[in-house]
């Protein structure tokens, strides 16, 4: 609908620039920018619609009483009937003519439909956009939680594409502190004597690195009951390992550098399992004391201020509040002896990325968690006087949790992602050997994991981000409902259709007279779903929100099963109109493709 939508623009502000010259109203010019078109919600009552509220002020006038002017002065529209509907000013399309540019620009625009607006821009050209997610710890392997990180920050990253952005994906690896040298400590301990590798033990490296974790938290607490077997001074033993690692001890860093590769090895292949990927990798080891420079260039300057004790703090009260007791709250920036702390790091990261890569925006996908951390770091930057501070923006997502309870690494009870996608796979390829489809499908396997990808990752973006959620494996494989599967046997069956239709001998038919055909409500429906694509990656692309684009891809589908139902193409009433539902058919996938790989749902071409 972007050209129709962008005409009716033109059409509204030129009327309204009529009415205000020659009614001598005291108000400014209008331009087709500043107009705003929607969907009418009532096709009865128009396809597209105009508020009018916005020049009750200048005007002087109701609403109501504005449309109805407007109206009287919009004469022999192209576009089709202009009508006043209370304070909107609606029109009803000329369907034919409204259809056929639609049609014609997924055709030509194949996989770039949607990345140009009603205006016939790429919304966000120009915005180079770096993107931070995932950021995992180099103690254990990717979890749930990760994987909701994970599509948030790629699916993200598509739609900006797909809006015209350029982008930058980066990871921060967590691969130091007291944190890691628990699993290093518990490696030395149950592990090293007997000559235990990931290799050896037919473990992958993060999952085998993840136990030595759950191993350490056992031996730190003991047996349950049994008090006698906890080990209180594993604790200190851990943070004699990190003072020793800090000092550039020897035997401490090899061991540091072969379990982290290990691990790091295993993340890599989750991530091309899950069609996860990243433009650089930033290791938490060769960036947590590059802040520290810049904190004592800001005291320099008196940004910051040294406390009684000798920190180095902010008052940040101003982005956070004050505290419960009613004073004034403060961040510290360096410890009294002088060395850094965690958003220490994270100030000296993002100054040392902008020097890699000019961005004009920073967005980072954490969980709400975080949320005081990235006001904080924000507000620290923009006082360090960096212009890009003011587009930092804090993708703040949800937890997401299993049916059973919320997650615990130390204790072992977390959902590696790897066992998560293996039990989806597998339920997968049961269904679709239950259905006797395994031959059918082709490599019924391949199809399963593309199935298991598909359910997992549209579960996770179809909420919008900011929600906690249960993760319900079972629900998310569904082929019948608001689900990944679905979508797949959607496009599954319009290639099947389209195949078909060829086999009868149908050819699609493009040409106006033929479009101009498809005027029942359930094509127009479809067709100005269809149009409505653009829009649809703009505004999701602006709020980094791809549950838009999910919320969009599923409707679509819905709409073309009933199409399907009451528009047949086989058996229409003369070639042309088969020929131009088939047409539509074959535009709509297109559609549908471009959208499930923005929220990361593989296509099928048989299911």
């Amino acid at each position: 609908m972007a050209d129709a939508k962008s005409e009716f623009k033109e059409i509204i502000a030129k009327a309204v620039n009529d009415f205000i010259s020659e009614k001598a109203i005291d108000a400014q010019k209008v331009t087709a920018d500043s107009i705003v078109v929607q969907n009418a919600p009532d096709p009865s009552m128009g396809d597209l619609g105009s508020p009018m509220f916005v020049f009750a002020k200048s005007f002087k006038l109701a609403p109501v009483q504005i449309a109805s002017e407007i109206v009287s002065r919009i004469k022999d529209c192209k576009l089709g009937t202009v009508l006043a509907v209370g304070p909107y000013v609606n029109v009803k399309l000329n369907k034919g003519g409204a259809a056929s540019p639609i049609l014609n620009a997924i055709k030509i625009q194949k996989e770039s439909y949607g990345s140009l607006n009603s205006e016939g821009k790429k919304p966000l050209e120009g915005r180079s956009v770096m993107i931070e997610f995932s950021s995992p710890n180099t103690n254990k392997p990717l979890h749930l939680g990760h994987v909701r990180n994970d599509a948030l920050g790629e699916s993200v990253s598509r739609i900006l594409k797909a809006a015209g952005a350029k982008v930058y994906k980066v990871d921060l690896i967590n691969n130091r502190g007291v944190h890691i040298c628990k699993s290093m400590l518990a490696y030395k301990l149950f592990h090293e004597a007997n000559g235990d590798t990931p290799q050896k033990l037919g473990i992958k490296g993060d999952h085998f690195v993840g136990q030595c974790y759950v191993e350490f938290d056992k031996y730190l607490k003991g047996e349950k009951d049994k008090p006698e077997t906890a080990h209180p001074e594993a604790a200190q033993m851990a943070e004699d390992m990190l003072i020793k690692w800090e000092a550039g001890d020897k035997e401490v860093h090899a061991l540091w550098e072969k379990m982290n590769g290990w691990t790091f090895d295993g993340m890599m292949e989750t991530y091309n399992r899950t069609g996860i990927s990243f433009d650089k990798y930033y290791f938490e080891s060769e960036t947590y004391l590059k802040g520290k420079d810049e904190i004592l260039k800001g005291l320099d300057k008196g940004v910051f201020f040294k406390a009684e004790d000798g920190s180095v703090r902010i008052d940040v009260t101003d982005v956070v509040g004050k505290s419960k007791e009613g004073t004034n709250q403060e961040k510290v920036l360096l410890r009294k002896d002088g060395t850094s702390v965690y958003i220490t790091q994270d100030i000296g990261t993002a100054i040392s990325r902008h020097d890699d890569w000019a961005f004009n925006q920073l967005v980072y996908v954490v969980a709400s968690e975080q949320n005081y951390h990235f006001k904080v770091l924000f507000h620290i930057l923009k006082k360090l006087g960096f212009d890009w501070a003011d587009k930092l923006y804090h993708l703040s997502y949800g937890m997401v949790n299993l049916p059973s309870g919320r997650m615990k690494s130390r204790e072992g009870t977390v959902v590696d992602a790897d066992d998560l996608l293996d039990s989806l796979h597998e339920d997968a390829l049961n269904a679709i050997k239950e259905r006797g489809r395994d031959e059918e499908v082709g490599n019924a396997d391949e199809v399963a994991e593309k199935i298991a990808l598909g359910a997992l990752h549209y579960y996770m973006l179809q909420a919008t981000p900011i929600k906690d959620m249960l993760f319900n494996p079972a629900e998310s494989l569904n082929f019948n409902g608001n689900t990944g599967p679905y979508l797949q046997y959607m496009g599954a069956r319009i290639n099947s259709i389209l195949a078909k239709a060829e086999e009868a001998g149908i050819k699609q038919d493009s040409s106006e007279e033929a479009v101009a055909l498809l005027s029942g409500e359930d094509e127009w429906a479809l067709i100005k779903q269809l149009g409505d694509y653009p829009s649809v990656i703009e505004k999701s692309a602006e709020n980094f929100d791809p549950s838009l684009v999910a919320a969009y891809v599923y409707e679509t589908a819905k709409l073309f099963g009933k199409f399907y139902q009451n528009c047949s193409i086989v058996n229409a009433e003369d070639k042309k109109l088969a020929g131009a539902r088939l047409y539509l058919a074959d535009c709509t996938l297109m559609v549908i493709k471009n959208a499930m790989n923005l929220v990361l749902v593989p296509y099928l071409e048989k299911m």
